[in-house]
């Protein structure tokens, strides 16, 4: 299975945590990692690579910190501007018809601030929900996301097998993660 991982994070630099996770995908040559922030510093999104990169992977992760509840700016760009309508959705929009896609996102919350009655007020999976539902609009096939919980205060070993469960998950066939 070919994986591109497409991650956004504008501080990737102070991030420990999404650093253990991309220094882990390192590791392995079969997966293909990306760093908008880094591509498109001026924000000139490449809509047409873009989409070429997109028809070669048969599943497309996407890391990124939860940023109030949502993604980081430059991806939320990039799912406007790439997800185009008679491309990835729409009539004639089959471009992405049954592609897999995943989410990897890092939390600064416990994963009980995450629950239905915690502190942020709903689970993970119900805020995830827009990206899913854009996703799936663009008829690829949504996998459950990975989430790591509690990154801020995380040690330097709780990160490394974070990374490690990280890879795990997203190499994890389809049929074994929706079961």
């Amino acid at each position: 299975m070919r994986i591109m991982v497409i991650a956004a994070h504008p501080h990737f630099d102070k991030s420990r945590a999404n650093q253990a996770l991309a220094h882990e995908l390192k590791h392995h040559a079969d997966i293909y990692v990306r760093d908008l922030y880094e591509e498109y510093s001026g924000w000139e999104i490449d809509v047409e690579r873009e989409q070429q990169l997109l028809t070669q992977y048969d599943r497309v992760v996407f890391q990124f910190p939860f940023y109030w509840y949502s993604c980081p700016p430059l991806l939320k760009k990039w799912f406007d501007d790439v997800l185009t309508y008679g491309w990835a959705f729409g009539p004639e929009g089959t471009a992405l018809m049954d592609k897999e896609f995943m989410i990897a996102t890092t939390t600064g919350g416990t994963e009980q601030s995450y629950q239905s009655g915690g502190d942020n007020g709903f689970t993970i999976s119900e805020l995830l929900r827009p990206i899913q539902r854009t996703l799936t609009r663009c008829n690829g096939i949504y996998l459950p996301a990975f989430v790591s919980y509690n990154v801020t205060p995380g040690t330097d070993a709780y990160l490394a097998a974070e990374a490690k469960r990280y890879v795990e998950h997203i190499q994890t066939s389809m049929r074994a993660l929706i079961h």
